[in-house]
């Protein structure tokens, strides 16, 4: 049996997902010693977020890294609208936002996840370990110690003042704390797959309504990222009609890709994503906190949980980074970012389900036509309102800002 691997640091996050990257390379930034755990060997992984808005922008132009990022193959996104029978309305107008972050950047995630763990690993006091995957949590006297772990060379323990949980909406960590969640529920679930795309399509991403489907268009350059939104728990029966049929419904809702459905040879280039809409009433034990989907699962509506995460690292950074370089967190501390994330995750996944419940849940009700509701028709009928959505999507609620004094603690260590 191998020996176990042990090691002492400031924090140990796990998960190398957009909350615990972000949060690691910020508290390094701020002088923290950090090590990121994540369980895979890279980070390419399909069928993710692949959505950058202008909150994150902002954050990687207060980082000075904004030009560098954009030179990476993206997308831009200034608009949002929706297909509903045959017309288009329009629902959002990023182009309104400040500059020069007034755009939704389409990005694979994985690019956005290298991007940042490469200019994290500059650092001296960071260390990412890829291939080993966070367990259970370390206690003494009460108290969270740290994390035991599995990696390619066999067991290892890190010790550290602070464990951050950024392991997703199946946190491992979250259930070895036991904490508190309420589940909110999803009238859906989204198969994702996707089609070559052509030079004559539509210059823009979109959603497709008809009657009993709707699926997003999210434009990747040469290929369309789509996502078919089907009734919670849908995707058996679906797959018992066979690939064909799915083939066919895909076709009918979206008749310009008729002749590259074909790309759909097997259900396994179709991915089941299971929507969930869940929230804990605790984010934190003493010496634990949980970030990101491990504390907030958001609806794929909007598409704002990469977002939503990017915030918590933020925050966490911002509140925690220089309580911990100095060894002097307490637990009210990690009650602090609750209290500051808490409301924008609450008041969005009340915005979420009631978009699921009043189009989503009639959208795909196979048994009567999809009438555009109000709120629909008057954002495209007036151009201003437009801009109501496009803050609540790419701004959010409460947008955070990298701390002043991260940024001067970064410029000391790099001096």
């Amino acid at each position: 049996m191998a020996e176990t691997f042990r090691t002492q640091r400031q924090c140990c996050i796990v998960g190398g997902g957009p909350a615990g990257l972000m949060a690691g390379f910020l508290l390094a930034r701020a002088g923290v010693s950090v090590t990121v755990l994540e369980k895979h060997a890279d980070f390419l992984r399909d069928f993710r977020g692949d959505t950058i808005h202008p909150s994150t922008l902002q954050i990687m132009r207060e980082l000075g890294l904004l030009g560098e990022f954009l030179h990476l193959p993206h997308q831009k996104v200034y608009e949002l609208s929706a297909w509903i029978g045959e017309r288009s309305y329009k629902l959002a107008d990023f182009s309104g936002l400040p500059e020069p972050c007034n755009f939704i950047a389409s990005m694979p995630q994985w690019t956005f996840l290298d991007f940042i763990s490469d200019h994290a690993k500059a650092l001296p006091n960071f260390r990412l370990m890829m291939r080993t995957e966070g367990q259970d949590l370390l206690r003494e006297n009460g108290r969270i110690v740290g994390v035991s772990a599995a990696g390619p060379e066999g067991p290892i323990e890190i010790r550290a003042d602070l464990v951050v949980a950024a392991d997703g909406r199946g946190s491992r960590l979250r259930a070895a704390a036991a904490l508190p969640l309420e589940d909110y529920g999803a009238p859906m679930d989204v198969l994702w797959f996707k089609l070559p795309r052509e030079p004559s399509d539509p210059a823009e991403s979109f959603g497709r309504i008809t009657r009993g489907s709707m699926i997003v268009m999210i434009d990747r350059g040469d290929y369309w990222q789509c996502g078919g939104v089907i009734p919670k728990g849908g995707a058996d029966a679906l797959r018992a009609k066979g690939i064909e049929a799915f083939r066919d419904s895909v076709a009918r809702a979206i008749p310009f890709l008729e002749n590259r459905v074909g790309a759909l040879d097997n259900w396994d280039a179709v991915k089941l994503l299971t929507v969930q809409v869940n929230r804990l009433t605790s984010w934190s034990q003493s010496g634990l906190l949980c970030i990101g989907d491990a504390a907030h699962a958001m609806s794929p509506v909007g598409g704002v949980g990469v977002n939503l995460a990017v915030q918590d690292a933020v925050a966490t950074a911002n509140l925690l980074g220089e309580k911990l370089r100095e060894g002097r967190l307490a637990d009210s501390d990690l009650v602090a970012v609750q209290r500051r994330r808490e409301f924008p995750a609450k008041l969005t996944q009340r915005i979420q389900l009631a978009v699921q419940q009043r189009i989503v849940r009639r959208a795909l009700d196979d048994e009567k036509p999809f009438e555009p509701p109000l709120v629909l028709r008057l954002l495209d009928a007036v151009p201003a309102l437009r801009q109501l959505p496009a803050r609540m999507i790419g701004l959010g609620v409460r947008p955070e800002h990298v701390a002043p004094i991260a940024l001067a603690a970064a410029s000391r260590a790099s001096g």
